[in-house]
C-alpha cells in the first residue's frame, strides 16, 4: 500500500490528511478477489454491476480539491464499492453516500461496518438529484460521470460549500470544482455514467 501512496505523492498529491486516510483504509478490501493483485496499482478496477473502483490518483485529487474540514458533512453520489465513502469518513464528521445499485450498496454497507466506521451512512437510492433529508451539505462529491453540476445539487450546498464532479460526456470528463458560483477545471478522467431510476 505504501507503493500506492508513493505514486500519489510523485503525482503531486500534497494533502497530508488525504494521504493519511488512504494509508489507513486498505483499498484491497473494496476490490473483488480476482483483481486484488492490482489493488494498489494506480488504475480503475471493475467491481461488478458494470461499475468500477476509481483510480487512486483521481480519488486523492478529488478529496484534495474538496478542501475537507473535520466538521464537514459530505454527500457522495455514486458510492459504488464504498471506498471513497470510507475515506471521507476518516476526513470529516458525517458522510451520506448514495448508491442506486442495491447489491453494491449492501456490499459497501457491510464493508463500512467491517471497518468500524460509524459516521458513514450508505443509502440505496437514486442520487442524481441529491438527498434532501440531509441537506445542507458542506461538500458534495459526485463519483460518476455527470453532464453538468445541477441546480438541484447546488441548492443543497451551503453558500461557502464545494462540489467536485467529473463533468463531460461518456467518453471523457474533466474534474470540475464548483465553489461560490464559479467553476474551475482540473484533470481529465473517465468515470462510469450516472445511473437514474427508471420511470414507473
Amino acid at each position: 500500500m505504501q507503493q500506492m501512496i508513493n505514486i500519489l505523492e510523485r503525482k503531486g498529491i500534497k494533502d497530508k490528511n488525504v494521504l493519511k486516510a488512504m494509508s489507513s483504509i486498505d483499498r484491497k478490501i473494496f476490490v473483488p478477489e480476482k483483481s486484488r493483485t492490482l489493488a494498489y496499482a494506480d488504475v480503475a478496477l471493475p467491481i461488478g454491476q458494470g461499475q468500477t473502483i476509481s483510480q487512486p490518483f483521481i480519488v486523492a485529487k478529488m478529496l484534495e480539491l474538496l478542501e475537507l474540514e473535520p466538521y464537514d458533512k459530505v454527500l457522495e453520489i455514486g458510492s459504488g464499492s464504498g471506498y471513497v465513502a470510507a475515506l471521507l469518513g476518516k476526513l470529516c464528521k458525517k458522510v451520506v453516500a448514495l448508491e442506486i445499485n442495491k447489491e453494491l450498496a449492501e456490499q459497501a454497507r457491510k464493508k463500512i461496518i467491517q471497518l468500524g466506521i460509524k459516521n458513514v451512512r450508505i443509502i440505496n437510492t437514486d442520487g442524481s438529484k441529491g438527498y434532501l433529508p440531509g441537506y445542507p451539505y458542506d461538500k458534495i462529491l459526485i463519483s460518476c460521470q455527470a453532464q453538468e453540476i445541477s441546480t438541484d445539487l447546488i441548492s443543497q450546498l451551503k453558500k461557502t460549500g464545494i462540489i467536485i464532479a467529473p463533468v463531460g460526456g461518456r467518453a471523457s470528463q474533466t474534474l470540475t470544482k464548483y465553489k461560490e458560483g464559479k467553476t474551475k477545471q482540473y484533470e481529465k478522467c473517465i468515470f462510469v455514467p450516472m445511473t437514474f431510476s427508471k420511470p414507473k
